[in-house]
């Protein structure tokens, strides 16, 4: 994180790495009538530096989900040092939204088009009985799952697929998108999917998820994934596992 001063009046770009509890937000896309996480930076940003901006994202997760690894870019004129906004902007911001790191970048960086990937991680109670204290960042499933089952089911999905029976896209109509990893790691009671990917379609983790745990429970083979994927039907994938179990985790770049 840069520590140096900059001159007054001269206008820089910032990136920040933001971490959200997504429980009680709309999203993390502005919205004009409710509460959202972009809504909550922007005000946060308006109030230190006395400037209105517009900040951009590297993605705009769901009512619900979670982030550790949300990157967010913002032009502001800011005279103190790096350090300073950043103490200052989470002096600002709600006990639910936090900047992890902020600094300097080149004026034309974009936190989306620039990202190379992004992971996320969905976590499942896999116990008998639910955890009052773990309902908001975990989907709970009380009937033993098949790990071996999940795992072999989540290796179809890496490499360079059409997603169309799991998602929608953001912009545009492709639907095609590469899985770096794919993969799920026993942490009992809880089961964790993590999976890498140069980018995801809208739901796309979520509906994943929800396929999957399906084949843990013995109500598909792990060879569907595979055909899901041929045959692109979206209303024959499972359903969409609840918001809370996911989170954005990291977002990789080149510097």
């Amino acid at each position: 994180m840069a520590s140096a001063k900059r001159s007054a009046g001269e206008s820089l770009r910032y990136r920040a790495t933001v971490a959200y509890d997504g429980s009680d937000f709309l999203g993390f896309q502005y919205q004009a009538r409710g509460r959202t996480v972009q809504g909550e930076l922007e005000e946060a940003i308006r109030r230190v530096t006395r400037q209105q901006v517009r900040v951009a994202a590297a993605g705009r997760t769901d009512a619900g989900v979670h982030a550790i690894g949300q990157v967010i870019s913002f032009c502001v004129e800011w005279s103190h040092s790096v350090d300073d906004l950043q103490r200052a902007l989470n002096a600002t911001l709600p006990p639910d939204v936090a900047i992890r790191d902020c600094r300097v970048v080149r004026p034309d960086f974009h936190p989306r088009f620039d990202a190379l990937w992004r992971r996320y991680r969905y976590t499942v109670l896999n116990a008998p009985v639910r955890s009052p204290l773990e309902r908001r960042y975990a989907h709970h499933v009380a009937e033993a799952l098949d790990v071996a089952a999940m795992r072999r089911a989540s290796r179809h999905l890496i490499g360079t697929h059409d997603f169309a029976a799991f998602g929608q896209p953001t912009q545009g109509v492709s639907t095609v998108r590469q899985v770096l990893q794919a993969d799920w790691v026993d942490e009992s009671p809880r089961l964790v999917f993590v999976i890498t990917g140069n980018a995801f379609l809208r739901h796309m983790v979520r509906r994943l998820v929800g396929t999957l745990i399906e084949v843990g429970r013995g109500r598909r083979s792990p060879e569907d994934i595979a055909a899901l994927l041929e045959r692109g039907d979206r209303a024959a994938a499972g359903p969409l596992a609840p918001a809370g179990g996911l989170c954005l985790m990291e977002i990789g770049y080149s510097d």
